[in-house]
């Protein structure tokens, strides 16, 4: 039976952190807010449970998760490779609904799915998903939503969702502030690319970057499996775990992580 706390109660926040952080670490599944849609994470670097998570949502390997972290330095140690501008936009649009594309730290012990060396992270706005991230360190996230559903922008959509089986926790932040999905950006390339357009627009990114590719347009679709497996996220998903609806191109909710893709 889940256990949820309403986390506008403070002795109720700080206890239902308490209990998330200690499901995650047990391998276990929790739906926390975001500041996109709500996110469905579990522990990154167990295969088991990032299995459950998947198997949770009716989603296969070939989509697996974005991460979500509680620092920069928690993200660039995920990171094997930032390019020419990683920084720059970490810097700039985290904590938000920014998620990054990047080559995944070959040595790290985890399988998020068939991620083709990349991993994709955020760090989302969120202060209940970043308290939690900061006790449990990067989680796989992915939109709380079985796949195909419209991702949940609060714990009663969640909840009437995934159940109270596979969940252990649910942390009520009330609604989400935005139902936009995160802006994923593919920073494997020379010049940074719009996997899907989000929150943050392409002029924005411009106006760090320089030159960005935007987003695919019609006429230029790739199939929908090869722009699931860049983005990491499901093309009717959102974010984080940005999960989120992916127009043309690679959520949260996701894909080789080329390009969850979940915060989400």
């Amino acid at each position: 039976m889940s256990r949820i706390y309403d986390c506008a109660d403070e002795t109720a926040r700080k206890d239902g952190i308490a209990d998330a952080a200690s499901a995650v670490r047990r391998g276990e599944l929790v739906v926390l807010p975001t500041d996109t849609v709500y996110g469905i994470g579990t522990d990154a670097f167990s295969p088991k449970a990032v299995a459950r998570l998947l198997e949770t949502k009716g989603r296969g390997r070939d989509m697996p998760p974005p991460v979500l972290v509680g620092s920069i330095r928690a993200a660039t140690a995920l990171i094997d490779d930032l390019g020419n501008h990683g920084r720059d936009l970490m810097e700039e649009f985290w904590p938000g609904p920014l998620t990054l594309v990047c080559t995944a730290t070959p040595s790290l012990s985890w399988d998020l799915g068939d991620t083709k060396g990349t991993v994709a992270v955020r760090m989302p706005m969120d202060p209940v998903a970043l308290e939690l991230l900061k006790e449990t360190g990067p989680m796989a996230v992915s939109s709380a939503n079985k796949s195909g559903r419209p991702a949940a922008v609060n714990a009663g959509e969640a909840i009437e969702q995934l159940g109270d089986e596979d969940v252990a926790v649910y942390l009520d932040g009330g609604q989400s502030e935005s139902p936009v999905a995160s802006t994923i950006v593919d920073l494997t390339y020379a010049v940074p690319r719009v996997l899907r357009s989000g929150a943050i627009s392409i002029d924005r990114l411009r106006a760090v970057c320089g030159t960005v590719i935007g987003e695919l347009r019609k006429g230029t679709v790739k199939p929908k499996q090869e722009r699931e497996q860049e983005s990491g996220e499901p093309e009717e998903a959102g974010e984080g775990a940005g999960e989120q609806t992916r127009p043309t191109s690679a959520t949260e909710e996701e894909t080789s992580q080329s390009s969850d893709r979940s915060e989400n």
